[in-house]
């Protein structure tokens, strides 16, 4: 069994800090979501070390222990960061790469650049592929969106009252971006298998259809039972997906 390393390197500018398993290729690159770290990954990394797979995680800028990102649009300063991490950690060999939520969107949209040596991308629910109903009361409510601009914390507990249940929201930034076509699905080329778990509540697996008219190939899993993060609740089913892709 390879033992995982942590360690910090710098990728396209950033400083960040990763977990690492050596082993043999192709490797996989592992991004995590919105306001989460490479440490939602660790137990898919402790599962992954028993194959003998080479695996990173990283803290994507601005999350963990990676350095802030710059203001403006955030979208193409993580697309820079991940190529730049696929070019120099693969070694030029293409490698898989997977991403949850905010890691899965980011993935996908690495697919789209024709000159990156990948073996195939494996999002899960990932964002922007479908805008959620509750989206649209967060962008309508004057009262909301005045909430969410202030430069100071906000209770989420009164934003999601406002909103309405107590369905549980992403934070604001990146909600233009995810709700204005972040994908151009034509450019994709390489393998996609795209994995959901079926309680997920919070971007429900509806948003596969669109992925799956584009890219008819596609191949999407569903993991029975499994919520918003299958790699933490359903990791060895994820696992198994990963090591057998791309077949």
């Amino acid at each position: 069994m390879e033992p995982l390393v942590e360690h910090s390197m710098e990728v396209a500018g950033h400083r960040t800090r990763v977990l690492e398993l050596e082993g043999a290729g192709p490797g996989i690159v592992l991004l995590h979501g919105w306001g989460d770290s490479a440490d939602t990954w660790r137990p898919l990394l402790a599962e992954l070390a028993a194959t003998g797979r080479r695996a990173i995680a990283v803290d994507l800028p601005g999350f963990g222990h990676a350095s802030r990102l710059a203001p403006g649009a955030i979208l193409p300063q993580l697309d820079d960061f991940a190529a730049a991490l696929v070019l120099e950690w693969g070694g030029g060999e293409p490698v898989v790469v997977a991403g949850t939520s905010l890691g899965g969107a980011v993935a996908l949209r690495l697919a789209e650049l024709p000159d990156l040596p990948l073996a195939g991308v494996v999002p899960v629910a990932p964002a922007g592929l479908e805008t959620p109903g509750w989206y649209d009361g967060v962008e309508r409510d004057p009262i909301i969106r005045g909430l969410l601009d202030i430069p100071i914390p906000v209770p989420r507990a009164l934003v999601r009252t406002l909103v309405g249940g107590n369905r549980p929201l992403p934070s604001h930034p990146l909600l233009p971006e995810l709700a204005t076509a972040p994908f151009d699905l034509t450019a994709v080329a390489c393998p996609v298998l795209l994995v959901w778990g079926t309680r997920d509540r919070m971007l429900p697996h509806t948003g596969a259809r669109g992925l799956l008219d584009a890219l008819p190939e596609t191949r999407v899993e569903l993991i029975e039972g499994c919520g918003r993060s299958p790699q933490l609740e359903a990791t060895e089913e994820l696992l198994e997906l990963l090591v057998e892709f791309p077949a």
